[in-house]
């Protein structure tokens, strides 16, 4: 059977359901701050962030590697839990349904006009698959499990694959597993593990937020 005659709805309504599914803050989010301690590359660092009101983030740590760190994964949590509406981020992409559902029940989809190239599944209005390439480098994520929040659902184990995007040679692999508490109504990390490889040199990072606090 074709995939056509399997799929009743369209490649963007498929897309556009799963997009709205995702667990976001809304306008009311009061920002949030915390002491962390991270453990990464065999040291443990201790010191505060925050996520503010407007969605921007601050990190106070005195080494500089942790505090890079630590600023990209709450800037990639921000990018996630941002609301914004599905014709303001996806109005001028174009949606296909691009191959056969595979066999966990998934549907692959291409958006066309997305300037990193995005292939996605979606499965039970849910994003399960990403793959982009961003210059020199593509990678694909792939979801494991999520927390059901009532108000939608956030992706709490996932991995990553990165690739050198010309010779597909595999440079990095790293599995995620987040954990989540409410604070003041809102659903925000509260723990982190990456376990990753680059070569044969396995790596654990650990972040763990202490004293959770809205702003």
């Amino acid at each position: 059977m074709s995939t056509e005659l399997q799929i009743k709805e369209t490649a963007e309504e498929l897309f556009r359901a799963a997009y709205e599914n995702r667990y976001t803050w809304d306008e009311q989010f009061p920002g949030i701050a915390a002491d962390f301690t991270l453990k990464l590359s065999g040291q443990t660092h201790t010191g505060k962030l925050e996520i503010r009101k407007d969605l921007s983030v601050s990190v106070e740590t005195e080494e500089p590697k942790a505090q890079e760190w630590l600023t990209n994964q709450l800037r990639d949590v921000v990018t996630h839990r941002k609301r914004s509406d599905f014709a303001s981020a996806h109005g001028k992409h174009s949606f296909t349904i691009d191959g056969d559902i595979d066999e966990t029940g998934a549907v692959p989809i291409l958006v066309g006009g997305d300037a990193m190239g995005s292939h996605y599944k979606v499965r039970d209005q849910q994003v399960v698959y990403v793959a982009r390439t961003m210059g020199p480098m593509s990678f694909t994520i792939n979801h494991l499990a999520k927390l059901d929040t009532g108000s939608g659902y956030i992706s709490t184990a996932y991995n990553a694959v990165f690739r050198n995007a010309r010779t597909g040679e595999i440079t990095r692999q790293s599995k995620f597993e987040d954990n989540f508490t409410q604070l003041a109504g809102y659903w925000v990390m509260s723990s982190q593990i990456v376990q990753s490889r680059v070569g044969d040199q396995p790596e654990v990072t650990e972040l763990t937020f202490e004293n959770l606090r809205t702003l």
